[in-house]
């Protein structure tokens, strides 16, 4: 497998069809907004799908949710301590932290795609990694609109006299929304942590089925979906564009004052010389 020889872009325009793309724990999970009334889905919310997506394909994942998890181990600790090389250097304050990170991205493909900090209490070594791939925040092309419904249950939570529909709490969703996220990929940062074109297909296909096997009740199935990832190669390490520029060539807008579907969008890419796009559909 051959390291990243080429600077990467991409975009990716994904729809919210009665759904909660991202709740917001310091604001009773109500989907994330910014001040002008955007919809937001953090980066950290995307990075997890991507891991889960690469979980699927049978890949090597350092951070595993509980509930997506393929092994035993409980935490990030137990997953590190069970390569016995990662393990020794762990308890040994004159390991080399170039060593351990070598190891640590050859075994994870997350670990060498977006970094890791590995920072244990009881450890004797601190170890960060710093990954090629970028993601931006995802945001709305409009102001979203969130809808919130009152829940109960119709089932006693203990034994009592009577049968009771307690309040339960709150649900909130986003009626419709059309988001679009943006990322790189650095050379420079490759070559540090081994990653490869192979790893840059992965991401590329991770990106395309991204709500596969993602379904909650806060996400029904076909509820979020990919339309478009936009893919730019470069024939340079650096590249012939910046990545802002690169972002910048993708312009969408809504036709409608209120769109309600993917179609009430219209989207431009101005073409930059050199440079090829792969456009592809999500699936």
């Amino acid at each position: 497998m051959s390291t990243l020889d080429h600077k990467i872009d991409f975009a990716v325009v994904l729809s919210v069809t009665k759904a909660n793309p991202n709740g917001d724990p310091l604001n009773g999970n109500r989907p994330r907004q910014n001040y002008d009334g955007k919809g937001e889905i953090s980066d950290v919310a995307i990075k997890r799908k991507i891991r889960n997506r690469l979980l699927d394909m049978g890949e090597p994942v350092f951070v595993q949710s509980d509930d997506r998890r393929n092994d035993s181990f409980k935490s990030l600790r137990d997953r590190a301590d069970s390569n016995p090389e990662l393990a020794k250097m762990l308890k040994d304050k004159s390991a080399s932290s170039d060593s351990f990170a070598q190891i640590a991205c050859e075994q994870w493909v997350d670990v060498r795609s977006f970094g890791q900090v590995f920072a244990f209490k009881g450890s004797q070594l601190s170890v960060g990694v710093r990954g090629p791939v970028s993601i931006h925040t995802a945001t709305s092309i409009d102001p979203i609109d969130i809808v919130s419904t009152q829940i109960t249950k119709s089932v006693n939570s203990v034994t009592g006299e009577k049968r009771s529909s307690d309040t339960m709490g709150m649900k909130h969703r986003v009626d419709f929304g059309v988001y679009v996220f943006k990322g790189s990929i650095n050379t420079q940062l490759a070559e540090k942590t081994g990653f490869t074109n192979e790893d840059a297909e992965k991401i590329k296909q991770a990106l395309i089925t991204l709500f596969e096997n993602d379904s909650s009740s806060a996400r029904p199935d076909g509820s979020m979906e990919v339309h478009k990832v936009y893919w730019w190669e470069h024939t340079s390490k650096l590249g012939q564009y910046s990545s802002a520029k690169v972002h910048r060539s993708l312009n969408i807008q809504s036709k409608l004052d209120t769109p309600t579907s993917f179609e009430d969008y219209s989207i431009e890419l101005f073409e930059l010389d050199g440079l090829n796009v792969e456009e592809i559909d999500g699936q």
